[in-house]
């Protein structure tokens, strides 16, 4: 049996993961996102699986729209490391955070942070947060 389904572009892939990790960060719907470019919230689907590439001048357009530069959308590409001297702990410790803010606990614990103005209490919840985390591994 011959396989005809071809598979998705490991960079186009990673390319929409970093798009839907944007979108969801302005809290913004595919279909507002689709809108704004002219197409459907299914087009945008297919983007952020990677099942269909995004063209240069739609990326220009979507790093417009989600106020990023177009290089945010290939920042830890797979491959990258050959380019460029991070090891892989670095790589490992990136993806861990687009992982934590890809969860619905991490894009709301992010977006309510960053609306808190007085550092001394940001300073505070890191800390708190860091002890209750010191906390869970002693157990």
């Amino acid at each position: 049996m011959i396989e005809n389904k071809k598979k998705p572009n490991p960079i186009d892939i990673h390319v929409g993961s970093r798009i839907r990790l944007r979108r969801t960060m302005l809290g913004m719907s595919q279909e507002k996102l689709g809108e704004s470019l002219g197409i459907t919230f299914q087009q945008i689907q297919k983007y952020e699986k990677g099942t269909n590439r995004v063209g240069a001048s739609r990326l220009q357009n979507i790093s417009n729209i989600l106020t990023v530069p177009v290089s945010f959308f290939f920042e830890d590409a797979p491959g990258e490391n050959s380019q460029n001297a991070t090891g892989m702990a670095e790589a490992s410790s990136s993806n861990y955070v687009v992982d934590f803010l890809s969860s619905s606990e991490g894009l709301q614990l992010n977006r309510a942070f960053v609306k808190i103005a007085d550092p001394k209490v940001r300073r505070k919840i890191v800390d708190l947060v860091k002890a209750l985390g010191a906390e869970a591994e002693t157990e």
